[in-house]
This record gives structure tokens, C-alpha cells and sequence, in this order.
């Protein structure tokens, strides 16, 4: 199995998908644009392995031993020798597009390039490179290290090596995998809660009940852990509202068309807990 692996984007995403990989054995270079960016997210990193070691679900020594297996860089170069490549920026198809076309110019021929896009498909993004075959979606669930999906996804394109590989990868930094072999806007998890969101800001908005009783209603008549609108605040207002836009314009299917008050909300910057208001107040 394959040991060498490249991050790019050290946000939230980034840097949990660098944390696990890293205390799996994996040698991890992270890669972001600012040292401040880079600096941010491996604070994060040691700061999630204190946690870990003070409840005592990690040694110390594993915590350093995998913090040393980490690298960082500004440079795209530094991907050039990685076995796998997990892209995590933005979600916009302009900048995943931009970074796979370079990548796919300084890594190996073998190397598998994959996206944690929640949205976006696969189809568009491998389409910027010479290689879709070796393109497919990694997509990991935040936070990383507490969430146990990662939902693989075929591109229109990829070989049934590349996700065996991508399928190795993931289960080896301990995770369970769902395969989408579709390759549709949103995928399967991404479409259900966008579903689920859309629909309670809707009732929500239409004074049919409150964001505390819809929550209530899904958590108690569907065992669900969470309500949508919780998980909305949890997400970021803004990112679902992206990934059901993102969706909703490529299915043009109505029941992805999100609210005018969600719109409000992002606009106003009440987007959940992230901002201190969504839903809920925090």
C-alpha cells in the first residue's frame, strides 16, 4: 500500500484528512498558499492530538511520532512524490479545476488525485487533467477525525484500480466506505441533507413550525441524532446553501431550490455557529 500522501488546503477538511492519514503511518506533506494558512492548520492538528492524549484515546508518543510524519509547503511541487493526492479547498469548480490541471502536470503518472468536494462532479473536475481515469471523489465528513464516511465517488471515467486504491487509502486511516457509482451532483449524502434542509427552512420560513420542533420531530420520529437546522448551524448556512445551489443547477430538480430566507440569513451572515446565529443563537 501506498504511504505518501499529499493535502492540499489546510482548512478544517485539509488538515483533519492530514491528522488521520498521519496517525495511520501515512507520511503527509500539507499544502496551502500562506505559511499563516499552512500555520493554522497544523495549531488545529496539535490541538485535536492534546484532546486525544488528555482522554487518553491516544499515547503521547503516538501523537508526536504522527505530528512528525506531517510536512507543510506553499509549493504545488511538494505533491510531486506523493502515491495519493487529496484536494480540499474551496468549492468552486474554477479553483479545483485550476489546482487538478497543475497537479496533474508535477505528479507521477500513477498517482491518484482525488477531491473531498462535497458537490461538485467528479466528471468536471477530472476533465481538467490528462489522466480522469486516476480521478475520483474522497469525500470525508467533518470533523474528520470523529466521523467515520467517507463517501467514494466515480467519476465518469475512473478505473475500478483507482477506486480500489482510493478504497485502501480511506479504510486504512479508518474509515467505512460508501461507493457512489453515478456520478451526480451531490452524490448520495450531500443530496439527502440538502434535501432534508431545504425542506425544513422551507417550513421553517412558512410559519408551519418552529426550527426547535422540525429538529425535534427528526431527532424523536427518525431516531436521527441531529435536526436539519442543528446540522445546518453545525455545516455553515452558507455551505449548504452552496452545495444545494451547486445541485439544484445541475439536477434542476426544485426540491434542491433553497429558500429566499436561507439566502437572507448567508447574506446577513447568520450562518450557524461558526458566526455565533443560524437557526439557533449560540
Amino acid at each position: 500500500m501506498a504511504k505518501k500522501l499529499a493535502v492540499i488546503g489546510a482548512g478544517l477538511m485539509g488538515s483533519g484528512i492530514a491528522q488521520v492519514s498521519a496517525q495511520a503511518g501515512w507520511d503527509v506533506v500539507l499544502r496551502d498558499v500562506t505559511d499563516a494558512a499552512l500555520t493554522r492548520g497544523t495549531d488545529g492538528i496539535k490541538a485535536s492530538f492534546d484532546k486525544f492524549v488528555g482522554k487518553g484515546k491516544l499515547a503521547a508518543e503516538d501523537a508526536e511520532a504522527a505530528l512528525g510524519r506531517i510536512t507543510t509547503s506553499t509549493e504545488l511541487d511538494a505533491a510531486a512524490d506523493a502515491d495519493v493526492v487529496v484536494e480540499a479547498v474551496f468549492e468552486k469548480i474554477e479553483v479545483k479545476r485550476e489546482i487538478f490541471a497543475a497537479l496533474d502536470k508535477v505528479v507521477k503518472d500513477e498517482t491518484i488525485l482525488a477531491s473531498n468536494t462535497s458537490a461538485i462532479p467528479i466528471t468536471k473536475i477530472a476533465a481538467a487533467t490528462a489522466r480522469p481515469e486516476r480521478v475520483v471523489g474522497t469525500h470525508f465528513f467533518s470533523p474528520v477525525p470523529m466521523m467515520a464516511l467517507c463517501e467514494l465517488v466515480r467519476g465518469h471515467l475512473t478505473s475500478d484500480e483507482t477506486l480500489a486504491t482510493a478504497r485502501g487509502f480511506a479504510e486504512s486511516v479508518g474509515k467505512t466506505c460508501i461507493v457512489v457509482n453515478r456520478d451526480v451532483a451531490g452524490f448520495v449524502t450531500t443530496r439527502l441533507i440538502s434535501a432534508l434542509v431545504v425542506e425544513a427552512a422551507k417550513l421553517q420560513e412558512s410559519g408551519v413550525a418552529s426550527a426547535e420542533d422540525i429538529d425535534t420531530a427528526c431527532k424523536l420520529g427518525f431516531g436521527h441524532a441531529m435536526g436539519p437546522l442543528a446540522t445546518a448551524d453545525l455545516t455553515g448556512v452558507d455551505i449548504l446553501l452552496h452545495a444545494s445551489d451547486n445541485i439544484h443547477t445541475e439536477s434542476q430538480d426544485g426540491k434542491f431550490a433553497p429558500p429566499e430566507s436561507m439566502r437572507r440569513m448567508v447574506d446577513a451572515g447568520d450562518i450557524g455557529r461558526k458566526s455565533g446565529r443560524g437557526y439557533y443563537t449560540y
